[in-house]
């Protein structure tokens, strides 16, 4: 059987602020690693100020990306801390991870070469802003300047409206994720051969990684991409209707559910027209198929349009709300929404299951500071 614990004996050192580095912490630590947080003492990392709302003592944003660690604060003014930090990553530590301005570590002797030279079993994650090389190296970056600068924008919301960004940090939660992706596979070699190294990664590249198949399109039709709406540029119809009381969404994603929804529609002509029959051709007809369809849907509610189109087996679903969503039977059925251990917080959990059982929420979000005594004194190094 798996365990919903199988990082359990890793110990990672997340040197991170923000969202990126810390949702790659918390995946490890939510996969069973001792994820040990540190910050620089007074207000720590700039997340826990993110509010309102707070919750907990901290920023709501900051709960959501810090559980499943510990936490410490280093002040890198005093070299005596850092000497001891030094050594705590000599003796206890398997992986660095951090995502501080490029060549910030480097003057405390905390870079990927000196460490790993002194530790070839460490494994070094660097996530930066735009990677380490090229001439925006050390520009600082985030989420939206790289949902920007990476294209992602231009491609969201309407044609003939102002630029428009993803509502959540896409670009840092995505990034995060290849970060944790990298160091599972490093461990991974590791078990293998014993030997760690460096990982890179940064937040264009991880942008750059959600706009493969628009690159892809530009490349291959040397036109660039156009906003689509709610709607997807390669397959018609894809997108949202307004219905009566609401939205709805409806995913017609070939020629036969595209039969099935003029037969849920009650025009089942429209599957005959020869600008419709195909995909390919509704791509290029979109703009005289999309306003029939959305004229029938504006016509009944969002309720009826769902047991119509449930019918005949075409997807679709209702535009939610937050609050709808943690509403939703779906949502509870899955257990996603996990309670912490004091009962204070609820917070959405890792995706992931392991033989039916998902990683519990064992450990909310340290208190600034909070692990110093047991980690970072004398008797807690080690040998």
């Amino acid at each position: 059987m798996l365990s919903a614990r199988p990082l359990a004996g890793i110990t990672v050192l997340e040197i991170g602020h923000s969202i990126a580095a810390p949702v790659a912490g918390m995946i490890l630590g939510e996969l069973g690693a001792d994820v040990i947080k540190l910050e620089n003492p007074g207000k720590g990392d700039y997340c826990r100020d993110w509010g309102p709302p707070f919750w907990g003592g901290s920023a709501a944003a900051f709960q959501a990306v810090n559980r499943a660690k510990r936490g410490i604060t280093v002040d890198f003014r005093d070299e005596a801390q850092v000497d001891q930090l030094r050594t705590f990553i000599r003796k206890r530590v398997d992986v660095v991870l951090q995502n501080l301005k490029f060549g910030a570590l480097d003057k405390y002797g905390l870079s990927a070469a000196a460490l790993t030279a002194g530790k070839p079993s460490l494994i070094y994650c660097n996530l930066g802003a735009f990677g380490g090389s090229g001439p925006l190296r050390d520009r600082p970056g985030y989420d939206p300047l790289m949902q920007a600068h990476s294209g992602l924008m231009s491609i969201m919301g309407e044609q003939g409206r102002p630029p428009v960004r993803v509502g959540v940090s896409i670009v840092d939660s995505g990034t995060g994720m290849w970060a944790a992706l990298g160091i599972l596979a490093a461990v991974v070699e590791r078990n293998r051969t014993g030997q760690g190294g460096v990982i890179d990664t940064s937040l264009y590249e991880g942008a750059l990684a959600w706009m493969a198949i628009p690159l892809a399109s530009y490349l291959a039709s040397g036109k660039p991409p156009a906003r689509e709406g709610s709607g997807a540029a390669q397959i018609v119809p894809y997108q949202a209707y307004k219905t009566s009381d609401g939205w709805i969404m409806v995913l017609a994603g070939n020629d036969n559910l595209f039969r099935r929804m003029c037969e849920a529609i009650a025009m089942p002509a429209l599957a005959d027209d020869e600008r419709f029959r195909t995909n390919r051709a509704r791509v290029v007809n979109r703009g005289q198929l999309i306003p029939v369809l959305e004229e029938v849907i504006a016509r009944d509610t969002t309720s009826a349009w769902r047991k119509r189109f449930d019918a005949v087996g075409v997807p679709n679903g209702p535009i939610q709300t937050a609050d709808e969503v943690i509403r939703d039977p779906q949502t509870e059925a899955l257990g996603i929404l996990q309670r912490s251990p004091d009962g204070e917080l609820t917070l959405v959990g890792l995706p992931l299951s392991f033989d039916g059982v998902r990683p519990a929420f064992d450990r909310r979000s340290p208190n600034l500071g909070e692990h110093n005594a047991e980690i970072l004194t004398p008797s807690s190094e080690g040998d």
